[in-house]
């Protein structure tokens, strides 16, 4: 198997192993396995040579093991084209080495696709998020599930774009329940929404499961999202590779997740993001998440696969570069809770972000253990904003208790410190950095240090609004109870800003930092009380470059 680079799929393949013996002897686990416990999808009348369309047979033989009460479901060596693929309940999927199941295009084989499912009255976030059963493999309340490697999913004929949300906020927005329609039928008046029935954004896309397990395959070219899950509980994502140019992994109103040594390379999206949407009907916490030993990046697609690394040229819709992120609070409205995010490596892409703007309370989490190279902005943020894409009258969300440790950064750009961002009406509170060491450009200006970046009270997530920030290795605003301790910022180039830049910041403890900046420059607090400024240590200019 090869990537060409289009980042498309070249499957050469040796002849076809013949009949399930042969499997069972190339495979130790299938040996295991008691005879009569699993169902081979040739056997239902799948062809895999990449031309037949072999979803019907595959549900055949999924449907099979589940009237048996459960079992593995083997998809042996070859090219399966698909459309929808449902999950059951007890029901192991396993790709072998040499499986692709590849979406098929529907503009070439037909909109065959399940239809969307989950009409809203009033729909809070993208399409792409709302539905999941017009996705290649979807799990709709499926208990007891896996998808298990080392075989390939191929979203070939996958859609990346959607017709967006429908809420109050939007010019002409009406209500199905004044016009006395289904949310369905008001929302199929759309021609953008008609135009989605039969075709699939989406690699996996689960809702309201329970002990589901994704382990050891690849996915390439995911569509709008690899994976994603609402309302999931104990799922463990472990080992998945994703190529791709959109959202990588997005966990979503989700309790229990263990997202653990996964392989993300999405360069026009995000790798690896929480989410706490209304995509449920309702406001509901992500909460006792685990993401730990992942790498993430945002190179080329197909360039991680074929082993090349090749830059993308993708330069955003702020013209900042690439994503291919870790990034929590897209979606805020059930709010953030018992996070931690661990031992990752992050190679160009943006930084890591979080916070809420819908609502919502983001509370108790840690990040730690990061090693990130060539970060397209800033390292390290938490912003708070107020753009309230949620129902009438949801309050302001509020973030506390987020700590940051153990993380180094080498390549930063100038323009883009770690930092904190509230709003006048809600700080951001305890929240603090240990042990962080960041290595930037410098060549910051007198007039840098000067400015005063843009305050935006109803802004999304992302802060590239703000520009060139007067400090280079933090800025705080609109926060209480700020601490940052034994902290290391260096310039590669002398910088004449401050290392560390306070604005309206209520209580803060500043101590054991490391910068170039003499003392009476490393921190420079304005409008704000209660700032405690231990031990400053003035180091070299130069810095360790990042190649």
């Amino acid at each position: 198997m090869t990537i060409d680079h289009e980042g498309g799929l070249a499957c050469t393949r040796r002849t076809m192993m013949g009949g399930t013996a042969a499997l069972l002897a190339a495979g130790p686990a299938l040996a295991a396995l008691p005879p009569g416990s699993f169902e081979d999808v040739r056997k239902h009348g799948a062809r895999g040579d990449g031309k037949a369309i072999d979803s019907p047979a595959i549900n055949r033989a999924i449907d099979a093991a589940s009237k048996r009460g459960g079992g593995t479901v083997l998809v042996p060596p070859g090219r399966y084209l698909c459309f929808s693929i449902r999950l059951r309940d007890d029901i192991e999927l396993m790709l072998s080495a040499g499986a692709v199941i590849v979406a098929a295009d529907p503009d070439a084989h037909g909109a065959n696709y399940d239809p969307p499912e989950n009409y809203l009255e009033e729909q809070f976030q993208d399409f792409g998020i709302t539905h999941v059963r017009n996705s290649l493999i979807s799990g709709d309340g499926v208990r007891n599930a896996s998808i298990t490697g080392p075989g390939m999913l191929h979203g070939l004929g996958l859609d990346r774009e959607g017709p967006g949300d429908r809420w109050h906020a939007r010019a002409g927005w009406q209500s199905a329940a004044a016009l006395g329609v289904s949310p369905r039928e008001l929302a199929l008046r759309d021609a953008k929404e008609q135009a989605q029935v039969g075709r699939a954004n989406k690699t996996i896309g689960l809702m309201n499961c329970r002990n589901v397990r994704l382990t050891g395959f690849t996915i390439l070219q995911a569509g709008h999202f690899g994976i994603i899950a609402h309302g999931c509980t104990n799922l463990q994502i472990e080992g998945v590779v994703i190529d791709t140019d959109r959202d990588g992994i997005d966990i979503d109103a989700c309790r229990d997740v263990r997202v653990v040594n996964c392989m993300v390379n999405a360069p026009k999206d995000d790798a690896i993001v929480l989410k706490s949407s209304y995509a449920l009907g309702r406001a509901v916490p992500c909460q006792d998440i685990i993401v730990q030993g992942c790498r993430t990046s945002g190179f080329l697609m197909g360039s991680l696969l074929d082993g090349t690394y090749r830059p993308s040229d993708y330069p955003a819709p702020d013209k900042l570069g690439p994503l291919g992120r870790i990034k929590l609070g897209t979606e805020s409205n059930g709010g953030f809770r018992n996070i931690r995010i661990s031992d990752c490596v992050c190679t160009h892409t943006r930084g890591i972000l979080m916070g809420v703007v819908d609502g919502g309370t983001l509370e108790n989490v840690s990040v730690s253990g990061i090693v990130m190279r060539r970060p397209v902005n800033h390292p390290l943020f938490v912003h708070h904003g107020a753009r309230m894409r949620a129902p009438k009258g949801t309050p302001l969300g509020r973030i506390r208790g987020v700590r940051f440790d153990d993380v180094l950064v080498t390549g930063a750009d100038k323009r883009f410190p770690c930092g904190v961002e509230g709003v006048a009406d809600g700080p951001v509170e305890d929240v603090s950095f240990t042990g962080i060491e960041v290595v930037a450009e410098g060549g910051g200006t007198a007039a840098d240090a000067a400015r005063e970046p843009e305050y935006r009270r109803e802004t999304s997530l992302e802060v590239s609004y703000l520009g060139a920030l007067p400090a280079y290795g933090f800025y705080a605003r609109h926060a209480r109870r700020l601490r940052l301790d034994d902290c290391s910022f260096r310039t590669d180039t002398p910088d004449a800003r401050p290392a560390i830049a306070l604005r309206n910041v209520d209580g803060a403890i500043v101590d054991g930092i490391a910068s170039p900046s003499p003392r009476d420059r490393t921190v420079d607090a304005r409008a704000s009380k209660d700032v405690t400024i231990g031990s400053l240590v003035t180091t070299e200019t130069k810095g360790t470059s990042a190649a």
